[in-house]
């Protein structure tokens, strides 16, 4: 069979017009939030001396990630909230799909890797800065765009050979496998099992791993001290938050037959929006040295500039005292 579909129509989040102005406002505010906070973040990390440990080595890289993995799709959903006809070419589909799940699967490594290096710095403290080094951290970065980029390769070469002749209506807000599998004019069953095995055991063996290194992290505080207990569990409690959000809403979408719920939507706004928006507050609200960095920063550049405006002021003074007066 041909393929005659040269777009896509999107559905939205709703087709009420007073809900689609609300959207606009609301997301358009929390993109801003989450451009403004995972780029403090990271020029927080790179600017101070202090915060060079692998862990914010890899907080700096899953702000870059959240950044890239929301852009795929927020800037999208905000126009497409003021547009009557909510559009996307047969190639943008693609290339959106591409771009969503190489981004979203590279987080989901990226986060695997946080929680082994919890694990190392926690359970084997004395080990750690020889296990974890420059170029260890470095394999690990690479290995997870390279996993992602796997993944997303097989996505979207399984979509994109799919036959789709009418009807073109997304009922979501960008392009997923589950909603395109529905549109397609062919029987794909063994493309949703490959896309389950595809996406939702990477999701759930992650996830797996995750909560097995938590638990043993959890069980070796009861050797330690009162103080670096609290200091450990403050650590890991971001992880856990950040992990609950973005893992449960996936497991939910892709750990499943090839099948859509008008709640899809909904949950898709937690993992591509919500929690990338809300990474930087989990992390530096509980972080204290992220925290005395970002204030420290602060302080800096207004000294730097409270100089620079007495140096203009004085140079004004000078230049004002030698001009001669005329009589």
């Amino acid at each position: 069979m041909e393929n005659n579909v040269t777009e896509f129509i999107f559905m939205g989040l709703s087709q009420n017009e007073k809900v689609q102005q609300l959207c606009f406002f609301l997301f358009l505010l929390f993109y801003m939030i989450l451009m403004t906070g995972n780029f403090l973040i990271i020029m927080t990390i790179q600017m101070s001396p202090n915060l060079n440990s692998p862990m914010y080595f890899f907080l700096s890289f899953l702000s870059f990630v959240d950044i890239c993995y929301s852009s795929v799709t927020a800037p999208k959903l905000i126009v497409d909230s003021q547009a009557k006809v909510k559009n996307i070419s047969f190639v943008g589909c693609m290339v959106q799909l591409f771009f969503c799940h190489i981004f979203g699967c590279t987080e989901i490594f990226i986060l695997t890797v946080m929680a082994y290096d919890r694990y190392v710095a926690i359970c084997k403290p004395l080990h750690y800065m020889t296990t974890m080094d420059q170029k260890v951290c470095s394999i690990l970065v690479v290995t997870c765009w390279l996993g992602g980029f796997v993944h997303s390769f097989i996505q979207t070469i399984l979509t994109v050979q799919l036959p789709f002749c009418g009807p073109n209506l997304i009922d979501h807000y960008f392009c997923d496998a589950h909603p395109l599998l529905k549109l397609a004019r062919t029987d794909t069953y063994v493309v949703g099992l490959i896309v389950i095995a595809n996406s939702g055991m990477i999701s759930l063996s992650c996830f797996v791993i995750l909560v097995g290194s938590y638990i043993v992290i959890l069980l070796s505080f009861k050797t330690r001290s009162s103080e670096g207990r609290c200091k450990a569990l403050s650590t890991c409690a971001s992880h856990i938050i950040v992990v609950i959000l973005f893992f449960v809403p996936c497991l939910f979408i892709y750990l499943r037959p090839s099948t859509t719920f008008t709640e899809d939507k909904m949950v898709a706004v937690f993992y591509t929006i919500i929690t990338p928006m809300l990474n930087p507050l989990i992390y530096t609200l509980r972080n204290m040295e992220v925290k005395n960095a970002m204030k420290r920063l602060w302080m800096e550049r207004l000294l730097v500039r409270n100089k620079r405006d007495s140096g203009m002021k004085l140079n004004g003074i000078a230049i004002a005292s030698v001009v001669p007066v005329s009589t």
